[in-house]
């Protein structure tokens, strides 16, 4: 990665800065920070979530406990999905910028960062972004990555898809750009899971459980999800993030980076055997995970799609900080889905069997719409 330069902003979170350069900006102490329940009601009415953010909080000892076991059990499979998504988007781009979606995205972005450098002996430039469901990539921090590599290919980064929202607003993103800078930017996206079926460029389409996605800042260099507010992000800004750093002693993320890497080596075959195998597959989209969310939407009479979040990481996600009125299992007794029976347990949150979704969970988010009970 070329030297750190003054047109870059400084350096925050934990994540090394070797791994990743964010284009963000610290609003730490500026963003306002209010209550789930408040900020629920208040989205559904039609304020942006990126005006302010939820209260994190850290987990119990109880999900602690939960997430000790999965960082012992499924950094294998991580590493095993991170050597073949590296190795497909190099066998279709010779000369890739990876650029990671904050949040989710960074910790996908800098494992193949890392996995290309130790495995394949290549230097992968990373970058951190925004983009936001409703209004799209930071056009700043895109034109800043292009100026500084104008003769390379932007491959965009996430850790998942849901239901496929975020590939939808990618390609949205993209064409606003070009219009207004006469580019030629491409919505590439690549994913280490892709259960929504609406990405060509994945590691597998199996909902498979990322300790990455089971919490919040503290998996995540101890930032926050993006923040875009006028008040605080001017014409010329990067889109703004919070540093969580009274929750430094709870930190794991370099504690997942690394204990993914530690399988690279040994799962070097396998890594080999699975990007062979996925080569020869078809992997054209067929967003079939968006028609199971339309069905969900008609069995429980949900018509805002907004409020269906499919996956274990969106699932997660809403039980962490949304306002959830059920959790959809596709089995009972699933060993991948502990942390959510847990997370649901703590949180009051009713959980219903529910077998017709390509999803091992789904969660489902209240209507507030009409007030806050």
């Amino acid at each position: 990665m070329k030297q750190r330069d003054a047109m870059l902003p400084p350096h925050l979170g934990s994540f090394d800065p070797n791994d990743v350069v964010l284009l963000l900006k610290d609003v730490t102490g500026q963003v306002e920070e209010r209550e789930t329940a408040l900020r629920e009601r208040d989205i559904q009415a039609g304020r942006h979530y990126s005006e302010d953010l939820p209260i994190e909080q850290v987990p119990s000892p109880a999900y602690e406990k939960v997430f000790d076991h999965l960082m012992e059990t499924q950094l294998p499979e991580v590493a095993l999905y991170t050597g073949v998504l590296t190795r497909l988007v190099l066998s279709v781009y010779a000369n890739p910028v990876l650029v990671s979606l904050v949040r989710a995205g960074v910790p996908c972005g800098i494992l193949m960062r890392r996995y290309a450098a130790r495995e394949l002996g290549c230097d992968l430039p990373h970058y951190g972004v925004s983009i936001i469901r409703g209004k799209g990539l930071d056009e700043n921090a895109i034109r800043l990555i292009l100026s500084r590599h104008p003769n390379q290919e932007i491959v965009f980064v996430d850790g998942w898809t849901g239901k496929g929202m975020i590939t939808h607003q990618l390609e949205e993103s993209c064409k606003q750009f070009n219009a207004h800078n006469g580019t030629a930017l491409q919505p590439t996206l690549a994913v280490l899971a892709d259960p929504a079926h609406s990405c060509s460029l994945f590691a597998t389409r199996e909902d498979f459980i990322n300790p990455s996605c089971c919490l919040n800042s503290t998996i995540c260099g101890l930032i926050s999800r993006t923040v875009h507010n006028t008040s605080l992000i001017g014409p010329n800004d990067f889109h703004g993030v919070r540093v969580y750093k009274e929750f430094a002693e709870k930190d794991q993320t370099a504690r997942y980076l690394d204990g993914v890497c530690q399988w690279f080596a040994p799962r070097r075959n396998e890594i080999l055997e699975q990007f062979t195998h996925l080569c020869a597959l078809n992997r054209t989209p067929d967003w079939s995970g968006m028609q199971a969310v339309r069905r969900i939407g008609e069995n429980f009479g949900i018509h805002d799609i907004n409020r269906i979040k499919p996956s274990i990481g969106e699932t997660t996600r809403v039980l962490l900080r949304r306002v959830p009125d059920r959790v959809l299992l596709r089995e009972a007794g699933h060993p991948d889905v502990g942390h959510i029976m847990l997370l649901a347990k703590e949180r009051h949150v009713p959980v219903t069997i529910y077998p017709d979704m390509p999803y091992l969970c789904c969660g489902l988010i209240a209507d507030k719409r009409g007030g806050i009970e």
